[in-house]
């Protein structure tokens, strides 16, 4: 058992790479680079002034991980560095540099002066993708020289601000591990995943923080500082971050007493990652509350006007087109139960807003469980344990409670990734009818804005989702059938 679970877990992990991979290779050759300035009203703006224009153009370019990019002043400073004579009206020295090391040297159209660009393949890209996934943080990862002094220790100590944690000093995060009331209420901040920045949407941003931060209006409350000062704010102290000596304003002096003043702001809607779960994991248990007595219901009274009645309304649910089907319930949601049909209606803090789309996810599935479930059950009432029970004058519903369903539940438990993988794709639709700022939605948004690395991350969460899903319901089922046996040898 153990072998098979660490063996399923490697598996799981290549085929996220595999699939990330792949969804990378595709979007980073076949989407043409400039179209990521389609939706970014600043590059319309540049068109007019070439050398701005060429500047902004190289350092998207070089953020999206295309090139790697010199301004003027970082050319001669790297030039200097084997010819120590250069000077930036050395044409000559400038383009011996750049073509001993690969670099493509061009000139601004107004200034005249050089910069240089040098492509990254994409196997190096790729490289580059992965080996930065993952920052640790540590004592030794500040290198400030106006803070020579800086202590560098790791500390378990009551905070005056956040109370016990793993407090850092030379850190770039002050709280290594915190404990507050949210959910999973033990927190970390030494390891992060970085998936690259956001662009153009949600410029600047990193990825993970564009999926992971709460959303909407800010939330403010009191706030207590280092300082003893108390005021009313929205920031976090919890993400506190080591600003460099130099660019630590009056302002954060006011509030901290060191270095770790860059905070993040509490918002009062929850994040992308957030809004999608909660929609997607009610759905699918809402699937299963429908759906699993509706099939043993029309099971039992085969053929007669529950059986006939509910095979109806499913193949009635089954012929209707997706899409047709969302719109369909969400005019009788708003019109007869007065349910918000648009998300920001009333906001992600009201419970309404998520009961038209959470409701449609779970509905969008049922017709298929249903079908399945009924006949199964069907083909098991002619087995010989069914006969048997009825021999020894067994009811038809303890026979169909305790026998049928008993062993029915065995396919209805592996059913289960599915139906969670049919929640992610379902969501895509429907957050996208509602306007719900989930991950689904995003999806689409994000590939029409061709913000690339953002699609890939979502990618990146959705496959690790589907992939663990099925692990997930593989050791489920050994739960439900103790006959099944997962080790490599059967024993």
């Amino acid at each position: 058992m153990k072998r098979y679970v660490f063996n399923r877990i490697l598996r799981s992990i290549l085929s996220i790479f595999l699939v990330t991979t792949i969804v990378y290779g595709i979007i980073f050759t076949m989407v043409p680079r400039r179209a990521i300035f389609q939706e970014d009203p600043n590059y319309s703006k540049l068109k007019g002034k070439p050398d701005e224009l060429a500047e902004y153009t190289n350092t998207a370019f070089r953020r999206m991980g295309y090139i790697e990019y010199y301004n003027s002043k970082q050319l001669i400073d790297h030039v200097r560095e084997e010819y120590p004579e250069a000077t930036v009206e050395d044409t000559e020295t400038l383009q011996k540099w750049a073509d001993e090391n690969d670099w493509d040297l061009q000139e601004f159209q107004i200034s005249g002066n050089y910069y240089a660009t040098k492509e990254i393949p994409l196997w190096r890209r790729v490289g580059r993708f992965y080996g930065n996934m993952f920052e640790l943080d540590h004592p030794w990862k500040i290198k400030d020289p106006d803070n020579p002094d800086l202590k560098r220790s790791l500390k378990i100590q009551k905070d005056e601000l956040v109370g016990w944690a793993l407090v850092g000093s030379g850190t770039e995060y002050k709280y290594q591990i915190y404990f507050n009331s949210q959910f999973p209420y033990i927190h970390q901040n030494f390891l992060h995943m970085n998936l690259g920045y956001s662009y153009p949407t949600f410029a600047g941003q990193n990825v993970i923080d564009v999926m992971t931060d709460g959303q909407g209006k800010a939330d403010s409350k009191e706030t207590k500082f280092s300082n003893g000062k108390v005021s009313r704010s929205s920031i976090d102290v919890y993400s506190r971050r080591y600003q460099q000596t130099k660019n630590v304003s009056d302002r954060d002096k006011n509030f901290f007493d060191d270095n770790y003043v860059v905070t993040k702001s509490n918002h009062r809607d929850p994040s992308m990652v957030g809004i999608s779960l909660r929609m997607g994991l009610v759905g699918v248990i809402l699937t299963y509350l429908i759906s699993i007595p509706s099939a043993v219901l029309m099971a039992r009274f085969k053929g007669k006007f529950v059986d006939r009645f509910g095979i109806g309304i499913v193949t009635v649910l089954i012929s209707v087109p997706s899409l047709a089907f969302i719109y369909f319930f969400r005019f009788i949601g708003s019109r007869l139960l007065n349910l918000p049909d648009s998300f920001p209606t009333l906001g992600a803090q009201n419970i309404r807003s998520y009961v038209l789309p959470t409701v449609i996810l779970g509905l969008l599935s049922v017709s298929g469980l249903v079908i399945w479930i009924r006949r199964y059950m069907i083909d098991q009432q002619s087995s010989d344990y069914v006969k048997f029970a009825k021999a020894k004058g067994l009811s038809s519903g303890e026979i169909s409670r305790k026998h049928i369903f008993k062993n029915a539940s065995i396919p209805i438990v592996n059913q289960i990734p599915g139906m969670v993988i049919g929640a992610i794709t379902g969501a895509t639709i429907t957050e996208t009818v509602f306007a719900a700022p989930g991950m689904g939605k995003m999806l689409p948004d994000s590939i029409s804005a061709h913000n690339n690395t953002l699609v890939i991350g979502i990618v990146f969460f959705f496959t690790i989702i589907a992939v663990f899903s099925n692990l997930f319901g593989d050791l489920l089922m050994v739960q439900v059938d103790p006959r099944i046996n997962l080790s490599d040898k059967g024993e």
